[in-house]
């Protein structure tokens, strides 16, 4: 794939880019999310953890900037995913205005660190020299080991506790100007997408597709893939920030902690998001927990776009798109109001259409109602079909207005709102989608009492009040 190109702020004023860089283990998404003061970085004792650059923006001193976390940086690795991982760092050294290299003052210095120190005077850029968990004063003496290295100065800092790292963000932002060319990957804007799905189904393949350039790393292993990557992506005046998230499995099958934190973290990404991308394998066909998540991105008012990954290697695919679209209709019908798209991340093929049909999703996602033609479709329901009674009693509807977006809610206006039935409820759902474009996004629906409503009757006392006593009679004058 071609290289990644540069792309555009979502502001006038340019970020300057701060990579962190270093050998595995040494603290560096420990660092990211103390600089960007979140957690968005998983952070996990064992090395490796980090994969992908993760981008964010941070803030220091009324300084704004954005961090970039990297993975281990092996100058060694060859192939394998540990070269890409290598490939990811040194995109991260390349596109930076300034380098932090963390170093990690308990293991001392490793024969690695002189390699990636002698990297990173070749790139040319301002860099800085940290050791990292040296949590107490009393470890300071431990960073001057790292003068044999050929450094004028080394900064001792906790990242876990936040020792040191004021200063040595001081030392960073006093020699940063704003770029000439901006670089920088965090949009601030756009269509919120999240890519989710099952582990190895081509979420990140359709990711590096879609931006033209190798964003997330891809390989056959499942679980490729921990952290929710944010990419941004402006396409004429459209603009989009594209998550990749990790595969998500079913719950009895999560049992590491270093996967149940890249499942929370896709969760979240979801729940963030204005649209969900449910990419599945065509291979496999429509399974139960692509129908969890499905079912999970509606119940979160999420607009929703599934798409059917690896098409081609479907034998015959008109058949497969026929059986599955049954399918659906049969076993998942909430499905039915989604739009599908077959696609194949190998050759791109169906690609094209993915981004016009979220922001047609997006669209509906966010649509905003006539309250006039809304009414008349509420009148003409209802005239078609009553609601069903409960006891004598019937909910009689006054009106109704539309009072929120993302997804678009409707309130009605009754009497007697806490009887109206699920069944009901359907059918006034399917008689707005008849009217109005709603693909792709789930429609909430809100009863309440109209002011002109009677309240109900309450029953005659029985002989027995509610604690099982007998009640007490009146006694009859004589």
């Amino acid at each position: 794939m071609q290289s990644e190109p540069d792309l555009p702020s979502a502001e006038s004023a340019p970020l300057p880019l701060v990579a962190i860089v270093g050998r595995p283990n040494a603290g560096k998404s420990t660092l990211f999310n103390r600089l960007t003061r979140s957690q968005k970085a998983q952070v996990d004792a064992a090395p490796g953890v980090t994969r992908d650059r993760n981008f964010a923006e941070a803030r220091h001193r009324d300084r704004r900037f954005v961090v970039v976390d990297t993975g281990g940086l092996d100058l060694d690795a060859a192939s394998g995913i540990e070269a890409e991982i290598r490939a990811q760092s040194e995109m991260a050294i390349d596109e930076a205005d300034a380098i932090i290299l963390l170093l990690d003052g308990r293991s001392g210095v490793a024969p690695s660190d002189s390699e990636v120190l002698e990297r990173l005077r070749r790139s040319r850029k301002p860099f800085w020299v940290a050791v990292n968990k040296l949590d107490t004063p009393r470890l300071d003496d431990d960073a001057a080991d790292f003068f044999a290295l050929g450094v004028e100065e080394v900064v001792p800092i906790s990242a876990a506790h936040g020792r040191g790292v004021a200063e040595l963000l001081d030392a960073v932002l006093d020699r940063l100007e704003a770029p000439a060319v901006v670089s920088t990957p965090v949009c601030r804007g756009g269509v919120a997408v999240a890519i989710v799905g099952r582990p190895n189904v081509g979420k990140s393949s359709i990711l590096n597709r879609l931006v033209g350039y190798s964003r997330s790393i891809v390989t056959p292993i499942a679980g490729t893939t921990r952290d929710a990557i944010d990419t941004p992506l402006a396409i004429d005046e459209h603009e989009y920030v594209l998550v990749d998230t990790a595969g998500i499995r079913r719950r009895p099958r999560v049992r590491q902690q270093l996967e149940r934190g890249s499942v929370t973290r896709a969760l979240r990404a979801l729940e963030r998001a204005d649209v969900a991308v449910l990419v599945t394998d065509g291979t496999e066909g429509m399974t139960e927990q692509d129908a969890r998540l499905a079912g999970y991105a509606w119940e979160k008012g999420r607009g929703l776009l599934l798409v059917v990954n690896k098409c081609d290697l479907l034998e015959d695919r008109k058949r497969f798109q026929k059986q599955l679209e049954g399918e659906i209709r049969r076993d998942y019908p909430f499905i039915d109001a989604v739009p599908v798209l077959f696609t194949s991340a190998r050759s791109g093929g169906g690609l094209d259409q993915l981004l016009p049909l979220v922001d047609r999703v997006s669209a509906n996602h966010r649509r905003e109602l006539s309250t006039v033609v809304l009414n008349q479709v509420l009148h003409r329901a209802t005239q078609q079909t009553a609601p069903p009674s409960e006891r004598g009693r019937r909910p009689n509807f006054k009106y109704a207005v539309q009072t929120a977006v993302c997804p678009p809610t409707i309130t009605f206006f009754c009497s007697h709102p806490e009887i109206v039935a699920e069944s009901y409820s359907r059918f006034l759902i399917n008689q707005l989608r008849e009217e109005f474009p709603f693909t792709g996004t789930p429609v909430r629906m809100i009863y309440r009492a109209s002011k002109d409503a009677k309240p109900a009757r309450s029953r005659r006392p029985s002989a027995k009040s509610k604690s099982g006593t007998p009640g007490r009679r009146r006694a009859r004058k004589r």
